[in-house]
């Protein structure tokens, strides 16, 4: 016989649960009409994820079951359709009077409730705080669809052999895994490994499904799979978009083989376009702006950003301020423009020339006796990021950071300048990355929006923040290979000060780049939100106390 399971990888919106509920219902009929007998959303797909401190709101969890009811009542018709929906569940008050909270699943049939699971497994480091909200579950759930047991699991809950084996053992003939597992760079392939020894441990086919869409900070890649018992792939979803995919399931007595469709596996910086893509249009779409905004200098970072808001938006939702000061090359201008003209980008410009005057001018007593020296540089960033915000206030549009992973690491940025915006594009994307990114974008052309749309001399030329004369990066800074390796090692994977020394690298340049690190930590706690896309960023995987002597 053969049995067909829709997963449903969707965009959901954090709190929006009546529009929600409708998504699901629509790929319910969907895959009814389609043939299909089991359809799966994505982990808490009801209320989306992840919504955080919501969850310990009475009235938000109602609003979730209000939700989950109108799913059922609206695809009670849909006659041999099993529908699991991912749900925040509340239990019976405990003695304490508490009542418990649990990252659920529910199986819907003919408008009624057959069962409902709870997430065992509840990880509570880097982005993650479920042991915040939720209560573990202590049940296995495996249920009956047209003739094959189906073992039900929520993300975490696939990281570990417990669970699945559980489902084992009780019965189950395949897994049905949902998840919302935030990305990083190669987190696609380390799924796909981690389920592969579930399977291999168990010897059952399992399908994966899960979320897309841009939230705050993270980011949901979709690539939703299936492996057969054998661990080899049997379907995989495309990534970064939304997709009905369906996996038709040959089951015999002796054997249970799955057949999809395979999309390929992005390359690295593919992947992290698609990411950051992803990442604007949700912000921006989901919080109602009607465009963005940004600085664009002539220099890599902007660049960067105005083509990837570009790729996200269309070139009529994106404006470009061009605020040359007396330290601007007259080639960045030029190159500026060319680059907004390319894109069909507007591309205005108002020099800050006169109000660098006037600032210096007004502090002129105060100052007197003392050299110019990186306060003047701040007050020209400052200006611009004044200039940036009145303009957003005035047309509503949000304001893009332009700032990446090794200047936010080092403090190589202005609070209150380069800093002020909304949304930090590549605040989790280091130097060398940037890069690699521009020249990629150069060679491909994702969104149709056009080949090469980043003039060849910005990726080219030294890189300057062009605050002082004759300035460079490399006056303040190792050289970006260098320092994003340290970054790297220090940062991300939490290595010590004497290891990364050990590994090659100069003392006075791992002392003076760890250094940075601890002492900008005030910088970041108020720097804007933007897309997590390596496997540590700043934000929530990064929670270090401002005031703070430890050095190693």
């Amino acid at each position: 016989m053969t049995l067909s399971i829709c997963t449903a990888q969707l965009n959901f919106v954090v709190g929006d649960m009546p529009a929600n509920a409708q998504k699901i219902i629509a790929a319910a009929r969907e895959a009814h009409a389609a043939g299909a007998q089991l359809l799966l959303t994505p982990e808490l797909a009801i209320c989306a994820y992840a919504a955080e401190d919501l969850f310990l709101r009475p009235a938000f969890l109602a609003a979730c079951d209000d939700a989950v009811k109108t799913v059922a009542r609206e695809t009670a018709g849909l006659n041999g359709l099993a529908i699991v929906v991912g749900h925040p569940h509340s239990g019976a008050a405990g003695a304490d009077g508490v009542t418990a909270c649990f990252n659920a699943a529910s199986v819907l049939r003919h408008g009624v409730v057959e069962h409902t699971y709870a997430k065992r497994h509840l990880p509570n480091y880097g982005v993650f705080d479920e042991r915040r909200h939720f209560t573990p579950g202590t049940q296995t759930c495996v249920f009956d669809v047209a003739g094959l047991r189906v073992g039900l699991l929520i993300c975490e809950d696939a990281w570990f052999p417990g669970p699945a084996r559980a489902a084992a053992e009780a019965g189950a003939q395949l897994l049905a895994v949902i998840n919302a597992s935030p990305f990083h760079a190669g987190k696609g392939a380390e799924r796909e490994q981690t389920l592969r020894a579930r399977v291999l441990e168990t010897g059952l086919p399992v399908v994966y499904a899960h979320l897309v869409g841009g939230q705050d900070e993270v980011v949901f890649d979709g690539g939703s799979f299936a492996l057969n018992a054998d661990g080899s792939l049997a379907g995989r979803a495309p990534v970064f978009e939304e997709k009905l995919v369906f996996s038709h399931v040959q089951h015999t007595q002796s054997a249970i083989k799955i057949e999809a469709d395979i999309a390929p596996q992005p390359t690295r910086e593919a992947e992290l376009w698609g990411a950051l893509v992803l990442a604007v249009r949700d912000y921006v779409g989901k919080n109602g702006f009607p465009g963005v905004l940004l600085g664009l200098s002539g220099g890599m970072d902007s660049a960067l950003v105005l083509a990837i808001a570009v790729d996200a938006l269309g070139a009529d939702k994106v404006r470009a301020v061009m605020m040359p000061s007396p330290y601007t090359a007259d080639i960045s201008g030029i190159d500026a423009h060319d680059m907004a003209q390319r894109l069909g980008v507007r591309c205005d410009e108002i020099a800050i020339a006169p109000q660098f005057e006037a600032f210096k001018a007004a502090l002129a007593p105060e100052f007197a006796g003392h050299p110019e020296d990186t306060t003047e540089e701040n007050l020209q960033a400052r200006i611009r990021g004044t200039l940036l915000m009145a303009l957003s206030n005035k047309f509503g549009a949000l304001v893009l950071t332009t700032g990446n992973k090794s200047e936010l690491a080092t403090g190589y940025c202005t609070l209150y300048g380069d800093m002020a915006g909304g949304f930090a594009v590549i605040k989790d994307v280091p130097k060398t990355v940037v890069y690699a990114l521009a020249r990629w974008r150069n060679q491909n052309d994702p969104h149709g929006t056009g080949m090469n749309p980043i003039p060849e001399r910005i990726i080219t030329r030294a890189p300057s923040a062009e605050l002082r004369p004759d300035q460079t990066d490399q006056d303040s800074l190792p050289p970006y290979e260098v320092l994003d390796a340290i970054v790297a090692r220090y940062m991300e994977r939490d290595e010590p000060i004497e290891s990364i020394v050990a590994a090659g690298f100069a003392r006075a340049d791992v002392e003076r780049v760890t250094r940075l690190i601890q002492v900008n930590e005030y910088k970041r706690r108020q720097a804007p939100p933007g897309p997590r896309v390596t496997h540590r960023a700043f934000g929530k995987d990064w929670r270090y106390p401002i005031t703070n002597r430890f050095r190693a």
